[in-house]
């Protein structure tokens, strides 16, 4: 699947997108997964109420099964104004 990241996840991880081979079931798995990678994602994910989560570009929780997905990205919660 591609993962994507926005804004200040973006700059913490380095990469704008990424495919990446996983068996996690849901985004929670993904995340722990990505966690344990490297200090950066670690650094990314270490508060996970500053991420919000789109799966197959829906707005989605962190309990969304990953079954078929072909899109999971990451950003910040949105401000309006």
């Amino acid at each position: 699947m591609d993962v994507l990241y926005f804004a200040w996840l973006r700059e913490r991880i380095g990469l704008p997108k990424e495919r990446i081979d996983s068996r996690a079931a849901t985004v929670s798995d993904l995340v722990e997964e990505l966690r344990g990678r490297e200090e950066r994602y670690a650094a990314a994910f270490a508060d996970l109420s500053a991420v919000r989560v789109a799966v197959d570009r829906e707005l989605a929780d962190f309990d969304a099964p990953l079954e078929g997905v072909r899109e999971v990205a990451f950003f910040p919660p949105m401000t309006g104004g």
